[in-house]
């Protein structure tokens, strides 16, 4: 497999590969799993089924998706030139001719790949997903999803019928303690109680539901009449769904909008203004987070190679904040470009070109600088504080030994 590759490309795109994967699927994970805690007590609280919390977490994967891409390039470049550097391949390499540019071919066709893939997603799959996740909301939160009638508690049906269960079981199949109390508009009440019951559908009405009741009883009230209590084995209870309104229709934020629509709205001058700058910030603000991605290989290298003797991972670190700070930059910019306040260009490719040239700096320096370093400064630091840190502990360590070894007086 891929024998067309020359086997130094073969040796970084393992490297490469390996760490960007696992960056993805732990990304992905704790982000999926921190909303699933959410999404399970609000559905749990709206009384709808469990089943609906992972197609609203399967909504929620592309916007994840397009956060964990860019982190897992940027990781997955800087871990495999960490270890050239830290086991001296990389000295061998460069011995031998091989220039930096040389070896970010695999990683920038990685980079390449992966832009594509996240065009797609945020110009087209995460803003059909956010409106499905939109309208699974609004279909839970209106009873549409068919939410079951939450247990212990008075249900009001058509402003008409009040429902109360006691238990349920064989999920939610088996209705156990029943009790329904039904009023029309000429007086007459009838207050209902059974034993058990279930919800059958019915085929000819898809807005009405028939709950069978099993060994209940009936009362009956009527104004300026005796009241009567009747008795039964089974009874059906016809029972008229709620009228759900059609959710409303996509496009109701820019964050809705794909590709051919951003366009077609931010740069037509009969749209009125807030939304034509919505529709701007917003298509600026997704081309510079998938442009950047073309320099995470160059930042990547100039973080990934610690001093001589040296296993520092400062860089590591460094990488991230800087990748999460410029993405938080990126948001207050959309922010006010949305409202206006200032000219998209200048909000979101401002801070790219300065960011963009502090990359390009800090990888000339590594790559065409003799004994040069991107955060040297840094890693001096860095090392001084850590061997304080070392020498403090150290010292605890001996006065605690001490202090036991002394016997008490």
């Amino acid at each position: 497999m891929l024998k067309f590759l020359p086997a130094i490309d073969r040796y970084i795109l393992r490297l490469t590969l390996v760490p960007m994967l696992g960056v993805f699927v732990l990304a992905a994970s704790l982000l999926t799993l921190d909303q699933m805690l959410s999404l399970f007590d609000f559905v749990g609280a709206q009384g709808g089924p469990v089943g609906i919390v992972f197609k609203m977490l399967a909504a929620l994967l592309p916007e994840y998706a397009s956060l964990a891409i860019p982190l897992g390039l940027l990781l997955g470049v800087l871990l495999a030139f960490r270890k050239l550097a830290t086991t001296s391949e990389l000295d061998v390499m460069r011995a031998v001719g091989l220039s930096y540019g040389r070896l970010l071919r695999v990683p920038y066709a990685i980079a390449v790949l992966l832009v594509g893939v996240n065009t797609a997603l945020v110009f087209y799959i995460q803003p059909m997903s956010q409106y499905y996740y939109a309208r699974l909301d609004y279909e839970l939160r209106s009873g549409a999803l068919g939410a079951s009638i939450k247990v212990g508690e008075f249900t009001t049906l058509k402003d008409r019928m009040a429902l109360r269960i006691e238990k349920s079981e064989d999920a939610g199949r088996r209705l156990v303690g029943i009790f329904a109390r039904i009023a029309d508009g000429k007086g007459e009440v009838l207050s209902i109680s059974a034993r058990e019951g279930r919800f059958l559908a019915t085929s000819d009405n898809p807005n009405t539901i028939i709950l069978r009741l099993t060994d209940g009883t009936i009362v009956q009230d009527s104004a300026g009449k005796p009241g009567r209590v009747l008795s039964f084995t089974k009874q059906d209870l016809p029972i008229d769904l709620p009228a759900v309104e059609a959710f409303r229709k996509r496009g109701e934020g820019e964050s809705e909008y794909i590709l051919p629509e951003l366009l077609r709205i931010g740069w037509n001058g009969a749209t009125p203004e807030p939304a034509r700058d919505a529709s701007q910030a917003s298509f600026n603000y997704r081309m510079v987070e998938v442009v950047m991605m073309m320099l995470m290989p160059l930042l990547a290298v100039a973080l990934a190679i610690p001093p001589k003797r040296s296993s520092s991972a400062l860089g590591v670190f460094v990488s991230i904040v800087m990748v999460v700070a410029y993405h938080k930059i990126n948001q207050y910019g959309h922010d006010f470009a949305t409202m206006g306040r200032v000219d998209p260009i200048l909000a979101l490719w401002g801070p790219f070109v300065l960011f963009g040239a502090l990359i390009v700096w800090m990888y000339y320096r590594v790559a065409y600088v003799p004994g040069g370093q991107a955060i040297g400064a840094l890693e001096t630091v860095f090392a001084k504080l850590s061997k304080r840190l070392g020498k403090l502990f150290s010292r605890r360590r001996k006065l605690a030994g001490h202090l036991q070894a002394t016997p008490a007086e």
